[in-house]
């Protein structure tokens, strides 16, 4: 019988190599890196001669991979027999005697690239995008505004003075690396933690303050929470208080894109915590399949509010869920703002160029509580996060590498500082004495004519306000 199988095996062997030689030409056409979709053209010869094109849909690219009659068995043998393959849609599936499971991880973790050391210096042999001075800086000065920013504003709402306030504690690089390597063309759905990438594409400070406070000068009329930014402008979608409903979303902007044929990408950020939403896993395997121009940059910030990673997923991290759904991914270091940079910049490129989606996993750690409404000592030792702050901090990393390459001194940096505080309390100080906006802008901006609904809504509520002016407040004009 072995005898047999053998035989058989080289019989097959040479029809497939006849196979072969019969074809002429056969072209193959593959994107860079893997990507794009294979064309072959068969040629035969003879009497009955004829072309026979083969088209893909681009979406099948996951197939590419297994589309190939060489595969190696555990006993390391060539399957060169077309009868060992299940000729399946999407491509060929080798066939083996063997049960064998695929395991639930692997050996190794997964990389994290990075390019400076804990004290600034870049580690030997690193490829990054290199920076100007110019960008360096203002990278830099943008951090620290960030930095600052939250500190004022924080202190704020302990004050009373704002109903709730979100910081980006720890993320600092993240934000201004990310947005400072995308550009205004570009769609950017973000979460809720991302105020520093808005800042950068040219949202006025003083704009961040009358959102806070949801004055009349707030683009949303005060109908939003605070920190729930956005700006049609700046193509900087506004926040939305749900969990990871912005992630497919994202992928929609960004398949638009494509059919208009833009050369921009749609950029969405999130949580270790979204993964766990179904939005998450819907959305990655609708842009595999539509091959959408989307980055999906997963802030990893170790907690999820209360929630550890360890209980949030069994996988190695986030990165690793990409390959799953035919995305191609990186692990980056999320504290190094060379590093994040470079990663998004080569991200953006090839969501473009390439007309693929990539997920982006950020390792970071979050320093600050997840908002004014926790407190995270409750549930994390106090020395880790201390250990985040003072060793791991983005902004001390970057600034000893722009100060090494004598970009920047103390001088400067005591004067932004003290330019920055300011500017924020100047802006706390006008936001706060605008007037609210008015009743009727909580019924407007839906519907072109206000319903019959709406209008006996808008009714009630004024003439409740009118009995009872006490128990409402009195800087909201009716």
């Amino acid at each position: 019988m072995a005898n047999l199988i053998s035989r058989s095996r080289k019989f097959n062997h040479f029809l497939l190599n006849t196979r072969a030689h019969l074809l002429s030409p056969f072209t193959t056409s593959v994107a860079a890196g893997g990507g794009g979709f294979i064309k072959p053209t068969a040629t035969f010869a003879g009497d009955f001669a004829a072309i026979y094109r083969l088209e893909r849909y681009q979406s099948s690219k996951a197939g590419e991979q297994l589309d190939t009659i060489y595969y190696e068995e555990d006993d390391h043998q060539q399957i060169n027999d077309e009868n060992q393959v299940m000729d399946f849609p999407g491509g060929k599936v080798p066939i083996t005697p063997q049960m064998k499971f695929i395991s639930e991880s692997s050996e190794k973790r997964l990389p994290c690239y990075r390019v400076l050391d804990d004290d600034g210096y870049p580690i030997s042999g690193t490829i990054f995008e290199e920076v100007s001075k110019e960008l360096a800086v203002k990278m830099y000065s943008s951090m620290v505004a960030l930095q600052t920013m939250d500190t004022i504003f924080y202190e704020a709402q302990r004050q009373g003075r704002l109903s709730f306030y979100l910081t980006t504690a720890g993320e600092e690089a993240v934000n201004i690396a990310s947005a400072a390597a995308l550009t205004l063309d570009d769609f950017v759905l973000p979460q809720y933690r991302e105020v520093g990438v808005i800042l950068w594409r040219g949202y006025p400070l003083k704009q961040v303050a009358n959102q806070l406070f949801g004055n009349k000068f707030d683009y949303g009329k005060g109908r939003q929470m605070p920190c729930h930014h956005g700006s049609n402008e700046l193509n900087y979608l506004t926040v939305s208080s749900p969990i990871a409903t912005q992630i497919p979303q994202a992928v929609g902007v960004a398949y638009s894109l494509k059919l208009e044929k833009k050369e921009a990408c749609a950029v969405t950020y999130l949580g270790d915590g979204s993964t766990s939403e179904g939005d998450f896993h819907a959305a990655l395997n609708f842009a595999a399949v539509l091959d959408a121009p989307v980055v999906f940059i997963c802030r990893n910030n170790g907690w999820a509010i209360s929630t550890p990673i360890n209980q949030q997923f069994r996988s190695d991290g986030i990165a690793s869920k990409g390959q799953a759904y035919g995305i191609r991914s990186i692990r980056v270091d999320g504290n190094d703002a060379l590093a994040t940079y470079s990663a998004i910049r080569a991200a953006r490129k090839m969501a473009i160029k390439e007309e693929r989606p990539i997920l982006v996993e950020a390792m970071t750690y979050r320093v600050a509580h997840h908002s004014t409404s926790d407190d995270s000592t409750k549930y994390r030792p106090v020395e880790e996060i201390e250990h985040w702050k003072t060793a791991k901090s983005p902004i001390s990393k970057f600034r000893k590498y722009i100060q090494r390459n004598g970009w920047w001194s103390d001088e400067n940096e005591s004067e932004l500082r003290g330019d920055i505080r300011k500017q924020v309390l100047q802006a706390i100080q006008e936001a706060e004495k605008v007037e609210k906006p008015s009743l009727t802008d909580l019924f407007t901006d839906v519907y072109d004519k206000m319903p019959l609904n709406l209008q006996d809504q808008e009714k009630f509520v004024k003439d409740a306000v009118k009995k009872s002016p006490k128990d409402y407040p009195s800087d909201v004009p009716i």
